[in-house]
């Protein structure tokens, strides 16, 4: 569909290119491979790039503000194949580039495996994730990156990492009868902080944001890495996500807490993850909300003092 055009109602999207220099940048990060259901997620990051203009650059505030004159946003391009050890190794150097160069690294997925290289690439010493499983399992998969953040060596010798420590990662949004006790009691051994769904709405957003940074950005130098499952969010509004459940978040949660996280300054990289473009409802409204996604990070960001 053609998109209306107003001079006075700027777009989202269509930012120009990385030259060198940003407040934040898109990267495509189209892992699809390993996951452990059928999914065409290697599809999703042009999918948000062609939603993004559907959607405006202004937050009502106070103040307002118009993000594309108050950042400096650009695009990066996809890293291509990022799945296996040689596309991750590929995945963790650029988004080391990218990440000495701006103070917001935005990943585009792909399935849930690509938190791994993406994590490793911005350095980062905690983790924040909104998803609805713990993401524990062994193996390589969709199933694994936390894990794998904190169990694995490093996947390449020529690109140093380090793993998290358990004890600052702080996951939100585990629901009910979309885990099993197996993982639980993995996360409770390692120190994990578990934050369910239930205790996200009891205790709302303000408040579990605010623990969920001062364990994951405990520290000397601490680097934030934001997982945006969009699996956590209620089925209705996710049907594009091929593991999303009845009763999960709404789209205004998953917004609101992604605002909140992404405007500490702490938080340097963050990543959108298994939308499954392919099998999205007929009015794209998990890829569209997978783009809000993308607009709430940058809207924290310019509101970081």
């Amino acid at each position: 569909m053609t998109l209306s055009h107003d001079p006075l109602w700027p777009r989202a999207g269509s930012w120009p290119a990385f030259d060198g220099t940003a407040d934040a940048v898109l990267l495509g990060v189209p892992t699809w491979r390993t996951s452990l259901s059928p999914t065409g997620a290697h599809a999703t990051p042009a999918a948000i790039r062609e939603a993004l203009p559907r959607y405006g650059t202004t937050v009502l505030g106070p103040p307002v503000q118009d993000l594309n004159e108050v950042l400096r946003i650009a695009d990066a391009g996809d890293v291509d194949e990022p799945d296996g050890e040689t596309g991750e190794a590929n995945a963790i150097s650029r988004v080391r580039e990218l990440s000495a160069a701006t103070s917001l690294v935005v990943a585009l997925g792909g399935d849930n495996s690509l938190t791994y290289p993406v994590a490793l690439g911005s350095r980062a010493t905690g983790l924040i994730t909104f998803d609805a499983h713990f993401d524990l399992r062994d193996g390589v998969s969709n199933g694994t990156p936390v894990r794998r953040l904190v169990q694995d060596s490093p996947v390449a010798a020529t690109v140093p990492t380090t793993v998290v420590e358990p004890t600052r990662i702080v996951q939100i949004g585990l629901a009910d009868f979309a885990n099993s006790a197996a993982y639980a009691q993995r996360a409770a051994e390692w120190g994990i902080r578990v934050i369910t769904l239930d205790e996200v709405r009891q205790r709302g957003t303000a408040d579990v944001v605010a623990e969920a940074l001062e364990v994951a950005g405990a520290g000397a130098d601490p680097r934030i890495h934001l997982d945006i499952d969009v699996d956590v969010c209620d089925r209705s509004v996710a049907p594009g996500c091929p593991a999303s459940v009845p009763g999960g978040l709404q789209a205004w949660e998953l917004r609101a807490l992604t605002r909140a996280v992404a405007a500490d300054s702490r938080v340097v990289s963050a990543d959108i993850a298994e939308v499954d473009a392919t099998t999205d409802a007929a009015d794209g409204r998990t890829v569209r909300l997978a783009a809000l996604c993308v607009l709430e990070l940058l809207a924290g960001l310019a509101v970081r003092g």
